[in-house]
């Protein structure tokens, strides 16, 4: 059975209406972005600083057209994709959908196993079945409840945001030559790489399937389209759905920036750094316990709700292609498996990053291009469909993160970079 369409909720004051992008923001500081974004300061200082800058901005684009594409709708993109595809191809689109987001969760399990380990010496095949129960309890929440789950992962992201903030306090900034990472540039080809890794494995595409469901679910749909105030009550909930985003990945882009600043301030040269336990290592070391200790709780959580997020995103995936749902439990110990025995046999957890980012790669273009070709169509959109500006700015958007994410897949695996 199809997830059934929710109807038209009361409205709210504008601040009732935020939150589904910050759930979707979770997705943007995830542990695969901490080594990413603390290897550029370390090893670049400055200099990339541009990458995440810009990198912001083109997530800020990409989760507002996927939030429109629900609330315009009434549907999520996997379902609008899956009313367009035959059976087959449903079930091969769902296959590749359904990898990424095993990709995404295998990065966010073992993250939260390593901060497990950092901070109380937990073994990380026990750490990884710890984040998977606690991220279970945690969706549990959601149920018939959204607004519950969205204010349990606005807090998670409030300590996220703590813990990998709180170094900037004791770090000496270099402000000039912050100003001068805002101007793009690169120092060698490895610079590059690294640039392409941070820009093009920034727009995660469970975030994208995702977030057009939370908008759907969240604000509910007016079915009628001839019905009266529908057009005036879309517009508030996209001016509200604009200020939700812009915030979410204010805060998100914000984290990711200051981990940058961190290592760029306070860890420069310093090896190890391209590691996750070699990062939190230096930061105790070279910034003090107590930023280390921020920094290893702000990894916990951002493991366990980046992981719980991704579930969720998961199961919305399944219910859009399949037409099926499965049970939170079942498809929560299925999903934790791979990370499970990655650990249990000892396979290097940063490989296992660098391997579950390739695989995000792969999906980028199944999530972007669909919808960019959705949000564009008048006969699906009506009057919302994306003006001229903005779908010229949405296509250079696509094609830059498609183009990186293609240069980040064949330096990692043709060059072995």
């Amino acid at each position: 059975m199809m997830p059934s369409t929710p109807t038209r909720r009361p409205e709210r004051r504008l601040l009732g209406l935020l939150g589904p992008a910050f759930v979707a923001a979770i997705a943007y500081v995830d542990p695969g972005n901490v080594a990413a974004n603390l290897s550029a300061g370390a090893k670049y200082g400055y200099t990339l600083l541009w990458v995440l800058v810009a990198a912001n901005v083109m997530a800020v684009i990409v989760q507002y057209l996927s939030a429109k594409l629900g609330l315009v709708t009434g549907k999520s993109l996997p379902q609008l994709l899956g009313e367009r595809l035959r059976p087959a191809g449903r079930r091969l689109y769902w296959a590749q959908a359904e990898l990424v987001a095993a990709a995404t969760d295998l990065a966010e399990v073992i993250g939260g196993a390593i901060a497990l380990y950092i901070l109380f010496g937990v073994p990380l095949v026990a750490g990884g079945v710890i984040v998977g129960a606690v991220s279970l309890l945690i969706l549990l929440l959601q149920g018939r409840h959204q607004r519950r789950f969205e204010v349990v992962i606005m807090a998670m992201l409030f300590i996220i945001t703590v813990g990998f903030v709180g170094g900037l306090f004791v770090s000496h900034l270099d402000v000039g030559a912050m100003f001068a990472g805002l101007v793009p540039r690169f120092v060698d080809t490895q610079s590059v790489l690294l640039a392409a890794s941070m820009l093009g494995a920034t727009v995660m595409p469970h975030a994208i399937y995702l977030h057009s469901s939370l908008a759907r679910d969240r604000h509910g749909h007016t079915p009628d389209d001839h019905a009266e105030g529908r057009a005036t009550r879309i517009t508030r909930l996209l001016r509200a759905t604009k200020l939700d985003v812009v915030l979410a990945l204010v805060v998100a882009g914000g984290v990711n920036i200051a981990m940058l600043l961190l290592a760029a301030a306070s860890l420069p040269g310093i090896e190890g750094t391209d590691t996750i336990e070699g990062a939190a290592a230096a930061i105790t070391e070279h910034v003090g316990p107590a930023v280390g200790l921020l920094f290893a709780v702000g990894l916990l959580v951002s493991g366990l709700a980046s992981t719980s997020v991704g579930a969720y995103a998961g199961s919305e995936i399944m219910a859009g292609l399949l037409h099926v749902r499965v049970p939170l439990i079942a498809r929560r110990i299925v999903t934790i498996l791979p990370a499970l025995i990655l650990l249990g046999f000892g396979i290097d957890p940063t490989w296992a990053l660098v391997v579950s980012q390739v695989v995000l790669s792969f999906g980028i273009p199944f999530a972007l291009v669909p919808l960019i070709a959705l949000t564009g169509q008048r006969d699906l959109m009506g009057e919302f469909r994306n003006g001229a500006v903005l779908r010229y700015v949405s296509l250079a958007v696509v094609l830059a993160i498609v183009a990186l994410n293609l240069w980040l897949i064949y330096s990692t695996v043709v060059l072995g970079a």
